[in-house]
């Protein structure tokens, strides 16, 4: 009796010992594997690692320079979905209507708008010389194969499917075929009446706030801010309906609005914006998605089309300051 209790206690210490070693052995491979395991990228690691091919300088025939006393905001124009505002915006650009006229409204968490102060007085108002005062509405275009769509693999509440396209948020329904610009922060659209072609890039805006997605496919979305948003974001909220300065001496003149393309080599603000159709922004978008900063704990593992940064250098002289 004595040695079988000896034979069974050898026999279950020498299997304790088989699954202690076992374990070790799954710790060991499992550490061993996670060491061997690529570290996960955060956004600037993407950056770091692009390439010039990953990056395209602004097309000087669609780059706005809008300056302000206190600096410079650059929009880019997306004449790709609202090719007719763009041409008439460049056309008043062209023949300076803007230059004088001022931001009207500051809407907390919403819009900033400029605009002509007089344009409901015709003895005052700028005169719109060869652009157009009303334009048909461009709230939305027809998808084509030959429009690169970067699609997000998450949902959305206000469209079938969003993504990037050309280097704007955007949104498209594939039964449809119609892709349309997505109000997220910094866009820039055309302020209209009632009527859908009282618009005319006479009165533009820039989102503030929270993306007013509602407004989507309302309205013509023809740009962004690629610079200078602090400029407009950070502007005295307006005390009146709807964010309206109720006093002139409240508004902020506009010096001047120039084509990039207008303005001497030696004054433009050279700039670069990742490309949204590449491998990188692939990444980039992943990054955001689950990030692996030190200071994140668990990632989310999805992203809202707009809070997908499009990031944005300065090249040239100016970089190296």
């Amino acid at each position: 009796m004595h040695r079988s209790k000896t034979f069974l206690g050898n026999v279950v210490a020498g299997f304790v010992i088989f699954m202690i070693g076992v374990a070790l052995t799954h710790g060991q491979c499992a550490i061993a594997a996670e060491a061997q395991a690529p570290k996960a990228k955060t956004m600037a690691d993407v950056l770091a690692a692009s390439q010039p091919s990953d990056w395209r300088a602004l097309d000087p025939e669609n780059t706005l320079y809008l300056d302000l006393a206190a600096g410079r905001v650059v929009l880019e124009l997306a004449p790709g979905f609202a090719p007719l505002h763009a041409r008439n915006i460049k056309t008043m650009v062209r023949e300076h209507y803007f230059d004088g006229l001022a931001i009207l409204r500051v809407q907390d968490d919403f819009v900033t708008q400029w605009g002509d102060p007089n344009a409901d007085k015709p003895e005052k108002a700028h005169a719109f010389g060869k652009a157009s005062k009303t334009l048909a509405p461009e709230f939305e275009r027809a998808s084509a194969t030959d429009l690169p769509f970067t699609v997000l693999p998450d949902g959305d509440t206000y469209a079938p499917e969003v993504g990037f396209s050309n280097g704007f948020p955007a949104a498209r329904d594939p039964k449809s075929g119609k892709v349309w610009l997505a109000h997220c922060y910094g866009m820039v659209g055309a302020g209209r009446d009632v009527a859908e072609d009282s618009g005319s890039g006479a009165e533009l805006y820039v989102v503030i706030g929270h993306a007013p997605r509602q407004l989507d496919r309302n309205i013509a979305v023809v740009g962004r801010v690629v610079q200078g948003m602090e400029l407009l974001a950070s502007l005295p909220r307006g005390t009146g309906p709807l964010g309206f300065y109720e006093k002139p001496e409240q508004m902020t003149p506009i010096k001047s609005v120039r084509l990039a393309a207008d303005v001497p080599a030696a004054e433009r603000t050279n700039l670069e914006v990742l490309r949204t159709d590449t491998p990188t922004f692939t990444a980039l978008i992943e990054s955001r998605r689950n990030r692996h900063d030190d200071w994140y704990k668990v990632p989310a593992g999805k992203i809202d089309l707009c809070n997908v940064p499009i990031p944005v250098r300065v090249v040239g002289a100016a970089a190296k300051k």
